[in-house]
């Protein structure tokens, strides 16, 4: 039985997917997976062993400039190898307008979400059967709750296996002391950010506690942060750009992750390292890490979470008080912790 799924993007979205894989490949032992996935995320589907070909689509990059895409046929080119394969199921995992159209595009009976709990309800328009997944799940057990009404099986909500070949990422051993802990501090989101006066804090605290610390970077703001962060602290490194398979070979190096809301922490939980994730407008309970050794920490301030890209915080200023900084915390969410709170909390983590 083959199934083609559906799920283009984002990187998190895209790992919250895998465990809904492990489960349908442990109920039916003649299924096959071929995955359709962002361009620049196809190194993630291919870590799984139930993934047989994994179909790369570059929707972002054909928004950024369509008459151009369209005269080079690079749209019909993909929609004809995409047809080369007819499918038994075809799963659109992601229930947006444009997974919705990639799912027709493709041969074989398609399903996704109903439009009462899709994310964009008029993608069930596309669908030739549809489900109902409520909203008050995490998207983990969602996607997993969607894949087990279409393929008919029972899975337990208390195991959750990513299913990844660590000997597909990388060969060497995994030490089990390292003294690394990788500092994820970049993310799309403007009021995502937590201070960077509070990581270069948490730089100075985890390198007097004997850890060496590495940054990575995705882009030329993120980069100019990094090295901002690594400033006058030789316990850290900045790396060089990563692929996604180069820092998950990191993360399986490091004694565990602090991070923001983003993509790569949901990559840490799927690689099962000890994450401290700080969540200050987003809602952990449905969209957070999930997994084993997982910690959350999350705002006191009474507008979080408020799920919005940009702060709109009217209250009154909200300003550290360390002695050696003085500067005022934007945005307001993250002063709930402290740079020394957040580092005690993580030995705990990692050591616990």
């Amino acid at each position: 039985m083959r199934i083609l799924i559906v799920k283009v993007s984002s990187l998190g979205d895209v790992i919250h997917t895998l465990p809904a894989v492990t489960d349908a490949a442990n109920a039916r032992k003649d299924v096959v997976f071929d995955w359709v996935v962002e361009e620049n995320l196809v190194e993630v589907p291919g870590w799984h062993p139930a993934v047989d070909k994994v179909i790369p689509v570059s929707i972002r990059r054909w928004r950024r400039n369509p008459l151009k895409t369209w005269f080079n046929r690079e749209v019909r080119e993909f929609r004809q190898h995409l047809r080369t394969e007819h499918y038994d199921l075809v799963i659109d995992a992601q229930g947006l307008i444009k997974s919705g159209i990639i799912s027709r595009m493709s041969k074989g009976l398609t399903i996704g979400l109903s439009n009462q709990t899709a994310r964009e309800p008029l993608s069930s328009l596309f669908y030739n059967q549809s489900y109902s997944v409520p909203w008050n799940g995490h998207a983990v057990d969602r996607v997993r709750q969607l894949f087990s009404r279409a393929l008919n099986y029972r899975y337990s909500k208390q195991l959750v296996d990513y299913g990844i070949d660590v000997s597909r990422i990388s060969r060497e051993q995994t030490p089990r002391k390292s003294g690394l802990v990788l500092f994820l501090h970049g993310t799309t989101w403007d009021s995502k950010h937590w201070p960077d006066a509070y990581w270069r804090r948490l730089g100075k605290i985890a390198a007097e506690a004997g850890f060496r610390i590495l940054l990575p970077w995705g882009d030329e703001a993120e980069k100019q942060r990094a090295e901002m962060i690594a400033a006058d602290n030789g316990q850290v490194t900045v790396l060089e750009k990563q692929t996604l398979s180069g820092l998950a070979r990191h993360m399986l190096k490091a004694e565990g992750v602090i991070s923001v809301d983003t993509g790569l922490g949901h990559l840490a939980a799927a690689l099962g390292k000890p994450a401290l994730t700080l969540y200050g407008p987003t809602n952990p309970d449905l969209t957070g890490t999930f997994g084993r050794r997982q910690l959350h920490l999350t705002s006191s301030i009474e507008c979080a979470p408020c799920m919005k890209k940009n702060c709109a915080y009217q209250g009154p200023p909200v300003f550290d008080s360390a002695p050696d900084v003085s500067f005022r915390v934007q945005p307001p969410c993250f002063a709930t912790y402290k740079p020394g709170q957040v580092w005690q909390r993580f030995e705990q983590l990692i050591h616990g």
